[in-house]
C-alpha cells in the first residue's frame, strides 16, 4: 500500500473502501458541525467530508480515525507487527547468534526505511491566507470560549539541544495572526517554553493541520522523550518524511507535506485567557492564562483538506485512537519497565484518570516496586487512579479487571492515596489546576493463600434509614452504587452512607445517577473516576499502623458532582434540532 502524505489521501482511500460520507450541504462550523459528528459516531458511522463549510473555502474532513478499520487502512498491520518483533528481538538476542539475526534480518533495513529527509519542493508552501479567520472556525460546545483547531500538531525544539517535539496540545483561533498555545508543563512542549522563557526568548513553533495520517498518531503517541515523533510518524508511514528547509519562513525544517502549517513564535512572559473548552473528559475545561502564537505565515498545500475532530464524553473518535497506541506500544513495556507486563489506560476515563496494571510478583510487594515505575513513567505518570494485579486478566475487560481487584485486594494494606503532588491540568477534581493526589490499588494473587473475599454479596437487599440515598445497584459482587442527594459543601454525606447497613459490600460508590451509572462498564469508568479524587473523596474507617493507613471495609468513593467540577457537555437543543431537521434520516439509517 502506498503511502498516506496528504489529508486528501486518506479521504481518497477512504472513499475508495466505502468509508466515507461526503456531506455537500452548507454547514455552519459555529456547532451544527460538531453535532454532525457526534451524531455519526454514536452511530458508529463512516469518515465525514464537509466540502460547503460556511465561512471557509477549505473543505473539512472528521471522524478519520473513528473505527478500527479506518485505523488499519492509514497504517496497516506492519507498524504493529514491526514493533512486537523488535520487542521480542531485544529480549531474546542476547547471546546474539547468527541464526536468530538471519531470522530477523528484514528490520536490518529500518534504518534505512525510517527517519527524515530533506526535498527541494514542499507541497506545503503552495498557497497561504492572511488571517485565521479564513481557516474553518469550528466551534464544538455551546461554551467554549471560541473556534479552535481540534487535531493540532504543534512542533518546537528544544532551545538548547535542539531536541523536537510534537505535540498536541489545543489551539484557539484568537484573532488575525494570533492563536492560543495550550502548551502544559508536563508535555514536551511546555519543557521547552519553560526553557526559552527562563531565557526571556521567544520559543518559535510550527503548528501543523492534517499532512500524513501517521503525524495526528505521532503527536498522541505516549513516547519517551528520546524517541522523536517526526522520526516515529516515519515509522508509521513505512518511509521517510519528508522535510524542508527555509530559513525565510521558519529557523525550523517544516513537513513538506503537512495539509496547513501556522508559523510562528511564543512570545515569553506574555499570557492571554484561553478557553473554555469542551474537552475529551466529557466536561469544560476552564478559562486560563496560556501563552500565545504570533504568526508569522498561515501556509497550505494546494489541495489541503482541514482535518478535525470533535471530543467530549466518551466514546468519541478519540477512542479508536488511543486503543490503537496502546495496542502498537505495550510490547515495548516490558523493556522499559520490566517488572511490568502489561499496561491499559481506559479511554473512558479520559485516559489519565484511570489505568490498569498486570505486573510481576516474584518476591514480596515486588508489585508496589512495578507500579512505582509505572507512575514515574512519561505520561502514565498522570495516572490518577491505578490498579495493580499479577493475574493474567485481560486489562481491556475492566470488569474482569475490576472483579480480581476486589477480590485479591487487602485493603488494610494494599490501597494507598497519594496526597499533594501533580495532577493532569484538564482534571479539575481536586479543585485546583494541576494539583492533586493519586490512589494505587492493588489485587494480587498469593498462591499459598485463598482470595480474600471470595463470596462478595451479589445482590443488596438492605434499607437504608437516611432518606437521601436511593436504588441501589450492585455493579460487581462487592461493589455497589448508591444514588445520592446533590452536593452540598460539607455535606458528610459519604460519612452518614459510611454508618448505615452494608450488607458486607466492601466498595461503594455514591453518585447522583446510579442507574446512568452502571448502564455498562464505560458509563461506571466515566462516572466513577472522572469525579473522584482520592484525597479528598475516599471515606473509610482507617488506623494508622506502622506510618501507614490502614483502610477498613467498607470503602466509600464519593463519585458525585461537586460545585469546582466543571459542568457536563451538553449541547443546544436548538443544535439538535436543526441537525434532526437536516440530517436525522440519513443519520438514523447508518
Amino acid at each position: 500500500m502506498p503511502s498516506l502524505r496528504s489529508t486528501n489521501d486518506f479521504v481518497q482511500l477512504l472513499q475508495k473502501e466505502g468509508e466515507l460520507q461526503v456531506i455537500s450541504d452548507l454547514v455552519d462550523p459555529n456547532l451544527e458541525l460538531a453535532e454532525i459528528q457526534r451524531r455519526v459516531v454514536a452511530k458508529k458511522g463512516p469518515a465525514l467530508l464537509f466540502t460547503n463549510v460556511k465561512g471557509t473555502k477549505f473543505p473539512v474532513a472528521t471522524n478519520l480515525y473513528g473505527s478500527e478499520k479506518r485505523i488499519h487502512l492509514a497504517f496497516g498491520p506492519k507498524p504493529v507487527a514491526t514493533i512486537a518483533r523488535l520487542a521480542k528481538l531485544a529480549k531474546e538476542i542476547f547471546p546474539p547468534r547468527f541464526s536468530k539475526l538471519w531470522k530477523e534480518r528484514s528490520l536490518g533495513l529500518l534504518p534505512f526505511q525510517v527517519g527524515l529527509k530533506q526535498v527541494r519542493r514542499a507541497p506545503i508552501l503552495h498557497g497561504s491566507v492572511g488571517s485565521v479567520g479564513e481557516l474553518p472556525q469550528l466551534v464544538s460546545w455551546p461554551r467554549d470560549g471560541g473556534p479552535f483547531v481540534t487535531l493540532p500538531l504543534v512542533y518546537t525544539e528544544h532551545p538548547k539541544s535542539g531536541n523536537g517535539n510534537l505535540g498536541m496540545y489545543r489551539v484557539q483561533l484568537f484573532g488575525e495572526k494570533t492563536v492560543g498555545m495550550h502548551i502544559q508543563i508536563h508535555r514536551g512542549g511546555g519543557f521547552h517554553y519553560y526553557e526559552a522563557e527562563k531565557e526571556g526568548n521567544a520559543l518559535p513553533a510550527h503548528v501543523y493541520i492534517g499532512g500524513p495520517p501517521a503525524l495526528t498518531i505521532a503527536a498522541v503517541a505516549p513516547l519517551p522523550e528520546e524517541i522523536p515523533e517526526l522520526v516515529f510518524a516515519s515509522f508509521l508511514m513505512g518511509e521517510k518524511l519528508r522535510m524542508k528547509q527555509d530559513k525565510s519562513v521558519s529557523p525550523y525544517p517544516i513537513v513538506a507535506d503537512a495539509d496547513f502549517a501556522l508559523i510562528g513564535s511564543i512570545p515569553p512572559k506574555l499570557r492571554r485567557p484561553e478557553g473554555p473548552f469542551g474537552d475529551h473528559y466529557g466536561y469544560y475545561s476552564l478559562l486560563h492564562d496560556y501563552p500565545y502564537l504570533d504568526l508569522s505565515h498561515i501556509l497550505h498545500r494546494k489541495d489541503a483538506i482541514w482535518a478535525a475532530t470533535v471530543v467530549g464524553r466518551p466514546p468519541q473518535e478519540d477512542h479508536y485512537i488511543a486503543e490503537f497506541l496502546q495496542d502498537l506500544l505495550s510490547p515495548m513495556f516490558p523493556l522499559v519497565m520490566p517488572q511490568v507486563l502489561g499496561v491499559w489506560a481506559y479511554e473512558e476515563s479520559g485516559v489519565h484518570s484511570l489505568a490498569a496494571a498486570i505486573v510481576k510478583e516474584r518476591y514480596f510487594r515486588e508489585a508496589f516496586m512495578g507500579a512505582l515505575r509505572i507512575l514515574g513513567e512519561g505520561q502514565l505518570s498522570l495516572t490518577k487512579c491505578l490498579l495493580v494485579t499479577n493475574e493474567r486478566v485481560n486489562l481491556k475487560n475492566f470488569s474482569e479487571t475490576f472483579r480480581v481487584i476486589t477480590e485479591r485486594s487487602d485493603p488494610r494494606t494494599d490501597f494507598f492515596i497519594f496526597s499533594n503532588i501533580s495532577q493532569d491540568t484538564l482534571d479539575y477534581t481536586s479543585g485546583t489546576v494541576n494539583k492533586g493526589s493519586k490512589l494505587l490499588w492493588m489485587g494480587i494473587t498469593d498462591p499459598n493463600k485463598p482470595a480474600l473475599f471470595p463470596n462478595l454479596p451479589k445482590e443488596f437487599n438492605g434499607t437504608f434509614k437516611d432518606k437521601r440515598f436511593q436504588n441501589p445497584k450492585v455493579f460487581l459482587p462487592g461493589v455497589l452504587v448508591v444514588q445520592g442527594s446533590a452536593f452540598q459543601q460539607n455535606d458528610r454525606l459519604a460519612e452518614v452512607l459510611l454508618k448505615e447497613d452494608l450488607s458486607s459490600f466492601s466498595y461503594i460508590f455514591l453518585v447522583d445517577d446510579s442507574e446512568d451509572s452502571v448502564k455498562s462498564d464505560s458509563d461506571f469508568i466515566w462516572t466513577m473516576f472522572t469525579r473522584m479524587e482520592p484525597a479528598s473523596d475516599v471515606y473509610a474507617r482507617t488506623e494508622t499502623i506502622r506510618n501507614h493507613i490502614s483502610y477498613q471495609v467498607p470503602i466509600i468513593f464519593d463519585c458525585r458532582l461537586k460545585p469546582w467540577i466543571p459542568d457536563v457537555l451538553t449541547p443546544l437543543p436548538e443544535t439538535v434540532k436543526l441537525v434532526e431537521e437536516r440530517f436525522g434520516r440519513w443519520i438514523d439509517s447508518l
